[in-house]
């Protein structure tokens, strides 16, 4: 048996291929740090994928930010800051200045609240939490629609 065959290192190699997006095809707001940062983040939202013909993924993406952005007024430091980006997936990214970490509750039919990254889970493809430099960031990524075929007649 040769040498290295024997050796118990935990060695492991990873390869990443890294696409960039056009300019165009990634957008970012700081929000106000407030009530009103929820309402400012839907309408951004909202503008920007009717710039992007992507119309029918607005209902969905304004809920999930709503959310997300309300959880930073809530319960971390602000001010947040919302960036989408327009790939093969949509990906919306809610970031705040609060190293605490989100995750799921189960809350109690009594509950007010509690729901919020249930409802997040329930509507994106995938979600999740990463740290950041200043703070942490919480996205979400959703499938785009299939593309419109002509009628056949």
């Amino acid at each position: 048996m040769p040498e290295q065959a024997a050796t118990h290192d935990d060695a492991a190699l990873l390869i990443a291929r890294t696409r960039s997006l056009a300019p165009g095809r990634v957008v970012c707001w700081a929000l106000p740090d407030g009530p009103i940062a929820a309402a400012e983040a839907r309408r951004r939202v909202t503008e920007q994928l009717s710039a992007w013909h992507l119309d029918e993924l607005s209902m969905t993406t304004e809920l999930l930010v709503s959310e997300l952005v309300g959880n930073v007024v809530r319960h971390a430091k602000g001010p947040p800051r919302l960036r989408l980006l327009y790939g093969r997936t949509l990906i919306c990214e809610v970031t705040d200045g609060s190293l605490t970490t989100q995750r799921i509750r189960r809350a109690a039919e009594t509950d007010e609240g509690g729901r919020g990254l249930q409802l997040v889970a329930a509507l994106s493809d995938r979600w999740g939490m990463r740290y950041t430099a200043t703070g942490k960031c919480i996205w979400t990524e959703q499938a785009l629609p299939a593309p419109s075929r002509p009628a056949v007649t």
